[in-house]
């Protein structure tokens, strides 16, 4: 219930600047483990109710609007100053191919980790068991099936490397 309550006020406040910097108040209320002043712009879809207890996001990351979170048993894990465009999507269960008359596809599921100094692009989906390691880049719109390693860019559907990022 509390979830509930809180993930509803911090989702329906207005679009306000001071709003916008005191907002990771009230969704730490609501259960998500936040460590550190961030800035989140919401609104958050956190799927089934009960998953924010699933969500942990470092300080100093920037969360844009339209954000799911996909989390019944496994969690996402955001590092710190992570940067996350609009309409991410991080998805812990897939399910199985093949059809089981009776039972069903099945389903199985597996934390998500992002690592400090990541940017995610706009659109981009994360499914489960991913690794996304420290200073990577997601192109807008990819789907991550595989670990990114530290330091490089990728995209596309799915996602591959684009290229290493070296430092000057």
């Amino acid at each position: 219930m509390k979830e509930l309550i809180f993930l509803s006020l911090a989702n329906n406040l207005p679009r306000l600047r001071i709003f916008d910097e005191v907002r990771f108040v009230i969704y730490r209320l609501a259960g998500l483990t936040i460590k550190g002043k961030c800035k989140i712009w919401g609104p958050l879809t956190i799927r089934p109710i009960g998953g924010a207890k699933n969500i942990e996001i470092g300080e100093g990351t920037f969360i844009n609007t339209e954000i799911r979170f996909g989390v019944p048993d496994d969690k996402v894990i955001i590092g710190r100053n992570v940067l996350i465009g609009p309409r991410v999507m991080f998805e812990t269960v897939n399910h199985g191919l093949r059809y089981i008359p009776g039972t069903g596809r099945g389903g199985w599921s597996k934390s998500i980790i992002v690592e400090d100094e990541v940017w995610i692009g706009a659109g981009s989906i994360i499914t489960q068991g991913i690794t996304i390691g420290r200073g990577a880049v997601v192109a807008a719109g990819a789907v991550v099936t595989k670990d990114v390693g530290e330091n490089t860019v990728v995209g596309g559907v799915p996602a591959k490397l684009i290229r290493n990022i070296t430092s000057k």
